[in-house]
């Protein structure tokens, strides 16, 4: 049977996804549109779910032996301008101020983009003996990138983020390091939004600036398209070298560290939004939506029905994230703004429920609704949120499944980028050439090169010449 609408002012993700997601970010107010062009407003709400995220995420962070630090916001144009690609990444984008009050500054300020030079020029003046190593910092902030064009969450000219950054005695250890936080984004993902994603490395073109290896973290959104999600940097010394970093190792030898970077951002909202939502709106996996459970009295006005939603919601609150409404909208009114919210679990309760000491559960991942004795309630709710992110995860992964393709010559890519949105399959030579072109006449980016490898034919899609890696292609936000 099919699910019924309650929330109708929504646009149908079918009829034009790009609205549905424009309804959906404000009318769950998650965010509202700034005076500030291209800077939006993070409503309570939206908040909310970043908060969740960096409460857990930070955790992981600190398990895995990270300090918090902060970084000022300004960069000096000359400490910019050290490391000659990471300046040129960067300069399209970069904001700068060039007066203190009615003052001309001496020298320009960049608002930061990311904070790679700051964090160099601090290491060069606290790291003298290989005992001082390995740094391992993150910083929680915002940063600038003056884009052309903005979409809420997904690309915005100042977005919240983290940014790790970790200095190391060897080689070895920075890209071990590299691995392992990438893994903590993949874990995140995967474990706390329900996301499935492919773990690989990015072609030299899509490498971070002034990168060795760039990897990263790959979604698949609803519509097809590709999300970058997470990505981790390991840069080996040239960052160290640039910036004069160098250390005294246990031989009393002058020897010069290796770095790494990595970061998330608020586009991981945008990344739930486009996985996990519907027609109705938000669907929120548990482990970060603001409301776990709503609690709906109904025939509220009834003698007893809002003193045992009152006592319900005393108990819930104790187990999960509740909350009760106990406002004179109608039932109908409230089933649709916690809908359009995405709170995973609704519970009903009225005069019948009472007598028969029992309650309605709602899941709004598919709109199941079970009849749960109150008894049961403090064993059901901690199983039913578990299922709510179970049944999240199975219906992304099995959209991936379903919009991931091969193709083995270009026609084939061709024909597949034009009437098949999602991921595409196929081998590539790791020539430029080839990446551009498929750019070019297919309309596709190279997503990653995923560490788990196939052979799908011996030959590059493009220009038939021996094939040496199996890349993931597709459109991407």
């Amino acid at each position: 049977m099919a699910k019924e609408k309650l929330v109708k002012e929504i646009t149908s993700m079918d009829e034009d996804f790009a609205k549905w997601y424009t309804d959906v970010v404000s009318k769950a107010e998650l965010m509202d549109y700034s005076s500030v062009k291209g800077c939006m407003i993070i409503r309570p709400y939206g908040w909310a779910i970043w908060e969740n995220i960096q409460r857990i995420m930070d955790g992981m962070f600190k398990e895995t032996g990270h300090e918090n630090v902060s970084m000022p916001m300004f960069i000096p144009e000359s400490l910019l301008q050290i490391e000659k690609d990471h300046v040129e990444g960067f300069a399209p984008e970069a904001a700068w101020v060039t007066h203190g009050g009615n003052d001309k500054l001496e020298e320009r300020m960049c608002v930061r983009p990311t904070s790679e030079t700051l964090f160099c020029d601090h290491y060069k003046n606290i790291i003298h003996s290989w005992r001082d190593l390995p740094k391992l910092y993150n910083q929680w902030c915002s940063v600038v990138r003056w884009e052309k064009t903005t979409r809420p969450f997904l690309r915005s000219r100042e977005f919240h983020w983290q940014e790790g950054h970790t200095i190391h005695a060897t080689a070895q250890e920075a890209q071990a390091e590299t691995i392992q936080m990438l893994n903590i984004y993949a874990e995140f993902a995967e474990k706390y939004l329900a996301i499935p994603v492919i773990k690989g490395v990015k072609t030299e073109k899509e490498r971070f600036a002034g990168a060795v290896d760039t990897y990263t973290i790959e979604a698949m959104m609803h519509d097809g398209k590709a999300l970058q999600s997470g990505t981790s940097h390991f840069f080996g010394d040239g960052f160290a070298k640039v910036f004069g970093i160098q250390y005294a190792d246990k031989e009393n030898k002058l020897a010069t560290p290796f770095q790494t970077s990595w970061g998330v951002s608020t586009r991981l909202i945008g990344a739930i939004i486009m996985t996990h939502g519907d027609d109705s709106g938000l669907v929120l996996p548990p482990a970060v939506a603001p409301i776990q459970l709503v609690i709906v009295p109904i025939a509220s006005h009834k003698e007893g029905v809002t003193e045992k939603a009152t006592e319900i919601y005393e108990n819930m609150k104790k187990l999960c994230r509740a909350k009760i409404d106990l406002t004179e909208n109608s039932p109908g009114w409230k089933f649709a703004e916690y809908e359009m919210k995405g709170v995973p679990l609704r519970l009903e309760i009225g005069p019948r429920d009472i007598e028969n000491n029992q309650c309605v559960i709602v899941r709004r991942d598919n709109g199941e609704k079970i009849t749960i004795g109150l008894d049961e309630l403090e064993e059901k709710i901690p199983e039913l949120l578990g299922a709510v992110h179970d049944g999240l995860y199975e219906k992304a992964l099995a959209n991936r499944s379903e919009k991931t393709y091969v193709a083995k010559t270009m026609e084939e890519m061709i024909d597949i980028a034009e009437n098949k949105p999602g991921f595409i399959k196929a081998m590539w030579c790791e020539d430029r050439a080839c990446e551009d072109a498929l750019k070019e006449k297919a309309g596709v980016s190279s997503r990653c090169m995923p560490f788990e490898q196939e052979s799908l034919s011996d030959k590059c899609v493009c220009c038939g010449k021996p094939a040496k890696k199996m890349v993931y292609w597709g459109k991407a936000y």
